[in-house]
C-alpha cells in the first residue's frame, strides 16, 4: 500500500473516531437511546478494522518478501547458476500467447548470461490434473531443451498422485534435456499411452497431466523463441 493510501486510511480512521467519540459525550444520556447498541457495536467494529488493518499493512511487505525468496529458491533449481549472472526477479518479459490452448498473458524470467539470453524459465497451469490444475515451473535452454521441472501448487492425492513433487520422488526429472526436437508429439505421454513417461501406480491421470503441460510449455517456447532469447532492451518493451 503506497503512503498516499496509509494517510488517508488513517486521515478516515480519526475522523470516524472522533465522530463516535462526540457520540459518547454524553454516556448517561446515550444509554437511554434505543441505539446505544449500536454504537457499542460500531465503536467495537472499528476498532477491530484498525487492527486488522494496521496488522496487514504491518505484514505486507515480510509476506511479499518470503514470496519471493520462495520463487528465486524454486528458479535456482530449473535454471542452473552457471547460466546466468543477472537478477531473475527483476529481469523479465510479458508474452501473450494467442494461439489455441496457449498459456495466454505469461511472464517470462530471463536467465542472461553476460547480457545474452541463454536461458528461460515460467509459469504455467497444467489442466486434467486428478483434483484440478497443477502448477508448474519450467526451465529452458536458448535451444528449447528442458532444464527443469518444478511443482508449484497442486491439489492431488498424497501417496498418490503427490509423486510429481521433487521430494516425493525423481520422476519429475524424466524431463531434462527432452525437447520438441528429440521427442516426438507421439512420445509426449505416459507409457500407459504409449508414450516415454512412466505413470504411478494406481494414478495415471496426474502425471499424464504434467506431461500434456510440459509439451504446451515447450509448444510456447517454441512459438516465441525469437522474442525470449532476443528480447527488446527493458525501457523498450
Amino acid at each position: 500500500m503506497s503512503r498516499v493510501d496509509l494517510e488517508h486510511l488513517r486521515g478516515l480512521a480519526a475522523n470516524r473516531w472522533q465522530w463516535l467519540r462526540r457520540q459518547f459525550d454524553d454516556l448517561e444520556a446515550l444509554r437511554q437511546r434505543l441505539d446505544y447498541q449500536t454504537y457499542l457495536l460500531a465503536a467495537a467494529g472499528l476498532v477491530a478494522s484498525l487492527l486488522l488493518g494496521f496488522a496487514d499493512l504491518a505484514t505486507q511487505g515480510s509476506i511479499e518478501r518470503r514470496q519471493a525468496e520462495d520463487l528465486l529458491a524454486t528458479l535456482t533449481q530449473v535454471l542452473p547458476a552457471g547460466l546466468y549472472d543477472n537478477d531473475l526477479l527483476q529481469d523479465t518479459i510479458t508474452i501473450q500467447d494467442g494461439a489455441e490452448n496457449g498459456l495466454g498473458k505469461t511472464e517470462v524470467y530471463l536467465a542472461r548470461k553476460e547480457g545474452e539470453v541463454s536461458a528461460v524459465a515460467f509459469k504455467l497451469s497444467a489442466a486434467g490434473g486428478y483434483s484440478g490444475p497443477i502448477s508448474l515451473l519450467v526451465g529452458l535452454n536458448r535451444d528449447g531443451a528442458v532444464l527443469g521441472v518444478r511443482v508449484l501448487a497442486h491439489a492431488e492425492t498424497p501417496g498418490l498422485g503427490d509423486k510429481i513433487e521433487r521430494n516425493k520422488s525423481d520422476w519429475i526429472l524424466s524431463f531434462e534435456g527432452r525437447s520438441l526436437e528429440n521427442t516426438t508429439a507421439e512420445r509426449w505421454r505416459v507409457k500407459k499411452d504409449g508414450g516415454d513417461f512412466d505413470q504411478f501406480a494406481g494414478a495415471t491421470i496426474t502425471p499424464r497431466a504434467v506431461v500434456r503441460g510440459v509439451q504446451s510449455g515447450l509448444g510456447f517456447f517454441q512459438r516465441h523463441r525469437a522474442e525470449l532469447v532476443s528480447p527488446p532492451p527493458k525501457g523498450a518493451r
